[in-house]
């Protein structure tokens, strides 16, 4: 984390940097081409001022250049023979100019230079393209002439350039403290925002080392907290879920011990010759070699949805013709509990496109737990009807039902509640009904939820979606 601190800090810093050198750079350009253009706007006034009132007292340009040098000594020479009146930028000794420097030639309204400078010379005859740039001399609403632009302005002197000079030093103190400032900023800032990544990579390390139970502080609510709320679902969903493979891994230890016991038990006691074999006793191990069967049978069946791997032959049936082959299979089971099973379709329902046996072994599961939680005279109602997404199969009891808190979990693997581990008639649940209930309705891109209350009943529906979506 210190080098992301360090990082965080240089940035801030080569950022605050470059941003006040740039500014620095845009300011002083800036300062100095405005200061530039307001000598050059305050001589053009002068200028402009000065011939207009000559023109109004003369009422021509005659006499107007020996008329300017008489007025600005130090900037007209004594020579106006052509090119006169060039500039004195340094006043001599390089002291403080008393006069606006003289930086435009003036041209009449025929076009023809009075005042020479710069590149215009007495008499010479301006083009027009050079006079639309001028400052047209209007006298009594006539136009008479045309101040010009001949030369930039001169060399900053002393006082001028103190000035600028000044505008540079307070840039560079701005620079200096701007990036002092930022170097604390960021420090400050660094330990906000970095504090919620330090607490997740303690959380994270901890985590790699087998604490997988991790949160922390969700201390905002930008993209930092977002990501640590993020991290706390799936730090809580991580742990969930090596709690529930290690009471998975302890259930079918104990699920897979249970009958192997019994078989190794009779096996060795007939070896022994402690029991004498017999038909019930061979039953009694072909009854634990069943379960034994079945249970390895369901974590391959669970093993192949996990991996994206069960095989599914669809194919087109009745909603009728499947629930009616599910009731005629424990119609048997239901008679000896005297129990009622029934079967109730709407009309005008479409087929399913569905794998019929592995359907059928969902069903099978459902109506299996409600055979074990009904009680004798109760009914079981296989149920289909038309639903927006498809058609809906329901398995409803009149049963026991499930608790609330119950509910969010009955579809995980292996998950009993207390009391339905060990049935009255030594039946073992696995646990893992409902759980490939739920695999296979999902690979059949379906979805599958319960409904109960205690004491009241169960139902379970499943939504199918129509064969053509």
């Amino acid at each position: 984390m210190r080098s992301l601190t360090f990082k965080w800090i240089v940035t801030l810093l080569l950022t605050s940097l470059v941003g006040v050198v740039l500014v620095g750079a845009f300011a002083y350009r800036a300062t100095a081409t405005e200061y530039d253009r307001l000598r050059v706007e305050q001589s053009q006034a002068v200028f402009v001022r000065e011939v207009t009132a000559y023109y109004e007292e003369h009422g021509s340009w005659a006499g107007l250049e020996e008329w300017l040098a008489a007025q600005h000594p130090t900037n007209y020479g004594g020579d106006y023979g052509g090119n006169t009146g060039a500039p004195n930028s340094g006043g001599g000794g390089g002291g403080y100019r008393s006069d606006p420097p003289q930086l435009f030639a003036l041209v009449d309204a025929n076009g023809v230079c009075v005042v020479g400078h710069g590149p215009f010379n007495n008499g010479q005859q301006v083009p027009a393209q050079d006079l639309s740039d001028g400052v047209p001399i209007v006298v009594d609403g006539e136009k008479v002439g045309t101040a010009l632009l001949a030369q930039p302005p001169p060399q900053l002197d002393p006082r001028e350039q103190r000035y600028l000079d000044s505008t540079n030093k307070a840039l560079l103190v701005g620079a200096i403290g701007a990036s002092a400032l930022a170097l604390l900023i960021g420090v400050l800032l660094s330990r906000t925002f970095l504090r919620p990544l330090s607490e997740l990579t303690r959380a994270i390390t901890a985590m790699q080392q087998g604490d997988l139970n991790q949160q922390v502080q969700v201390r905002t609510k930008d993209e930092l907290g977002a990501l640590a709320q993020t991290f706390n679902q799936m730090s809580a969903q991580i742990h969930r879920a090596n709690q529930l493979r290690k009471q998975m891994t302890a259930d079918i230890a104990h699920d897979l011990r249970t009958p192997l016991m019994v078989i190794s038990g009779y096996l060795e006691a007939l070896r022994d010759g402690t029991l004498q074999p017999t038909q019930a006793r061979f039953d009694a191990m072909n009854k634990e070699a069943v379960l034994l069967n079945r249970l390895i049978e369901d974590l391959r069946t669970l093993s192949l949805a996990d991996a994206g791997e069960l095989k599914l032959i669809y194919q087109s049936i009745p909603p009728r013709e499947l629930l009616e082959q599910v009731r005629q299979s424990f119609e048997p089971l239901a008679n000896d509990q005297r129990l009622e099973l029934s079967v109730a379709v709407e009309d005008n329902l479409p087929a399913l496109t569905i794998d019929r046996e592995r359907m059928a072994q969902v069903l099978g599961n459902l109506v299996t737990n409600a055979l074990r939680y009904t009680p004798v005279g109760g009914t079981i109602t296989l149920r289909a009807s038309s639903h927006p997404q498809g058609v809906q199969l329901a398995v409803s009891d009149t049963g026991s039902g499930i608790a609330e808190e119950h509910i969010a979990n009955i579809f995980e693997r292996f998950y009993r509640t207390e009391s339905s581990r060990y049935q009255g008639d030594g039946d073992t649940e696995s646990g893992l009904g409902l759980a490939i209930a739920k695999s296979i309705v999902e690979a059949h891109h379906g979805t599958i939820g319960v409904e109960s209350k205690l004491g009241v009943g169960s139902t379970f529906r499943i939504i199918l979606p129509r064969a053509d979506k």
